[in-house]
């Protein structure tokens, strides 16, 4: 089979399309044929080595952690998908590898496709939606009549998580771009704050939780918008000790991540916030969850443009452009 392949951690050196063999299936395991792959920053992240601390990877790699395709054999102790199932999914981490033309993947971090979209909006959804979900549901707990503060609003999670937000009854306030004012507002955000000509931090303030996926000083911005006994929930870091205990870290890592996020920890606890670190995992039960929304109408995906497989260098430099509105796709099949 056909996949772009990391030989070694580069920032300008392309993926390799190479041809390799079709992974063998594992007793819990189900092989995918990939219709189309999700693109993510954190392909680009890992391709040039920057999670490598906490993400070891052993070389070669093949990039990839969204996939949207038909279960072509089933594992021996798979019980819940059968041949024919269209499916979609995060694969977990150490398992990754969608920019190729099939996977195996654990049966539980599985879900059905949702019936009313295309392989091609569904494979935008597992890793933003479970980012989103892992947020806001799981460690936000976020409540009807609260307050949320989404970064980015027009990217791949805050599409997303604007959307989720609202649908857990919060007040929804985000930052883009004028030229994605109307869609945002559409998705169910209530301010949209112009990052270019405004400063959020000087027109929100007693909310409830922020949701960070920017850069270290939007991060210590976003704890002056919070109230005390806020949350203060990143996705881009910098990851905590206590990430590094969930992940059983080596010490030295431990120490690292402690140094790194020193600095956000201390300012957040004279304010009274919790400021934590989340890096998302997969999950199929949780993503059947995000399906019967997005079969409710509730959720729906938000797909900028649609690659060809052969042009996945390109569509992964159009991602690292920072330009994108919603979720990148690669269509395999």
């Amino acid at each position: 089979m056909r996949a772009f392949v990391i030989h070694k951690y580069s920032k300008n050196e392309p993926l390799q399309l190479e041809n390799v063999p079709i992974p063998e299936v594992g007793d819990n395991d189900v092989l995918v044929e990939i219709h189309a792959s999700g693109l993510n920053l954190l392909d680009s992240k890992i391709k040039t080595g920057e999670f490598k601390l906490i993400l070891p990877y052993k070389l070669p790699l093949i990039l990839g952690h969204d996939v949207a395709g038909i279960i072509t054999k089933v594992g021996k102790r798979v019980k819940r998908f059968k041949v024919g199932d269209e499916i979609y999914a995060r694969p977990a981490d150490h398992r990754i590898g969608t920019f190729t033309e099939f996977i195996t993947i654990n049966e539980k971090d599985v879900a059905l496709k949702p019936k009313n979209l295309t392989m091609e909006e569904a494979a935008s959804i597992p890793l933003v939606a479970l980012t989103a979900w892992q947020v806001l549901v799981e460690k936000a707990q976020v409540k009807a009549g609260q307050k949320v503060f989404i970064q980015a609003g027009s990217g791949g999670v805050g599409t997303i998580a604007i959307q989720l937000a609202k649908h857990l009854g919060a007040t929804v306030a985000t930052t883009a771009s004028t030229k994605s004012f109307d869609v945002l507002k559409d998705l169910g955000a209530d301010y949209v704050i112009d990052y270019k000509n405004a400063d959020f931090e000087k027109s929100l303030n007693n909310y409830d939780v922020a949701l960070n996926s920017q850069d270290k000083q939007t991060l210590e911005k976003s704890l002056r918008v919070l109230k005390s006994g806020g949350k203060l929930i990143s996705i881009s870091g910098p990851p905590t000790p206590q990430f590094a205990q969930e992940i059983k870290a080596p010490w030295f890592v431990k120490i690292i991540l402690s140094l790194l996020s020193s600095g956000v920890r201390k300012k957040a606890k004279q304010l009274n916030i919790d400021y934590s670190f989340l890096f998302m995992r997969a999950s199929g039960e949780q993503l059947s969850k995000i399906t019967t929304l997005i079969e409710a109408g509730i959720i729906r995906p938000v797909v900028d443009k649609v690659f060809p497989f052969e042009a996945t260098n390109e569509a992964l430099s159009y991602v690292e452009s920072g330009r994108t509105k919603g979720k990148v796709v690669i269509s395999v099949k």
